[in-house]
């Protein structure tokens, strides 16, 4: 456990160290937080994956940049918060429940590979078609616990990918996850951006910082004669980001191979098959782990003691 100075409430904890107690917490939530600060000290980057609007592969995109991470050797999780729709265990194809470490009984994230693993409300669930009928306590307690009752061990990455808009599980991730990375993804079409901008103005009031935009369904090529089609237009990322003084991280195609990765529940870049997508999707994971590298938050806290140190 880490020390009372970890928790928010230790200046009014009677128990507190720092009041001259003992230092064992009876307040549940004080207890709680700690947990968060000992499971979030062991994890070197938190990247909070958003966008204002549903429908732009939010979820696609967080697999297969995580997907991309665990590749080049980075140990990666994925909190999937998205409550009432989470979709990364079928993107992964992971059908499996969550395990439980008799030694901490601590709950074992679903794991895709010795660099990947997950957990989601998905796993969680024994009828895969049940509705989660929550309501905004329920879903924030459940956020504080995918952290505080998970074993995620030592990450160099924890991807957390959120559903549309600004709600209730941003605000928790934010309050729960300060140092959170955000990354915003939007496609190229006017009523995507109008929505990614709400998102950006609900992150600068936060103090939230940004590491960058990323435009999906950028274009399309053609699998048959492979000239470019802006189906959906293009450039829109890019000129948003630098409206908002923000790196621009980098653009992924539309791609007929993207549909197959997904309904087989194996991440674009895994396919032997290669794709214009699956060639972006590396490049924005080498982009995310720059940004993150040189981002504030790398610069303020100690050197990192994991693999890639």
């Amino acid at each position: 456990m880490t020390s009372c100075n970890s928790c928010s409430k230790s200046s009014s904890c009677p128990s507190s160290t720092s009041n001259g107690g003992a230092g064992k917490c009876s307040d549940i939530m004080a207890v709680q937080e700690r947990a968060i600060a000992e499971r979030l000290s062991h994890i070197q980057y938190k990247v909070f994956i958003m966008s204002g609007k549903g429908g732009v592969g939010k979820s696609s995109v967080t697999v297969n940049i995580a997907a991309a991470l665990a590749q080049h050797g980075f140990k990666v999780g994925i909190l999937d918060v998205d409550m009432h729709g989470p979709s990364v265990p079928n993107l992964l194809a992971l059908h499996k429940g969550i395990e439980i470490d008799e030694a901490t009984k601590l709950m074992v994230p679903a794991t895709y590979s010795d660099n990947l693993s997950v957990i989601s409300m998905d796993t969680l669930l024994q009828d895969k078609d049940q509705a989660v009928l929550w309501r905004g306590p329920k879903k924030n307690s459940a956020i504080r616990q995918f952290i505080a009752d998970v074993k995620w061990g030592t990450l160099d990455f924890l991807l957390i990918d959120s559903p549309p808009g600004t709600g209730d599980e941003h605000m928790t991730v934010m309050q729960t996850i300060p140092d959170a990375l955000c990354v915003v993804v939007t496609t190229p079409q006017e009523i995507s951006l109008a929505d990614v901008r709400k998102t950006i103005n609900f992150l600068q009031y936060a103090n939230a910082n940004i590491l960058g935009v990323i435009e999906n369904m950028s274009g399309l090529v053609c699998p048959h004669c492979h000239k470019k089609i802006d189906l959906f237009k293009k450039g829109g990322g890019e000129k948003l980001a630098q409206k908002y003084g923000l790196k621009f991280l980098g653009a992924i195609p539309l791609d007929p191979v993207a549909v197959i990765a997904a309904d087989k529940g194996t991440p674009l870049i895994f396919l032997e098959e290669e794709s214009c997508a699956k060639t972006a999707f590396l490049r924005l994971a080498d982009a995310i782990a720059a940004a993150a590298a040189n981002s504030l938050e790398a610069l303020v806290q100690p050197r990192w003691q994991g693999k890639h140190s």
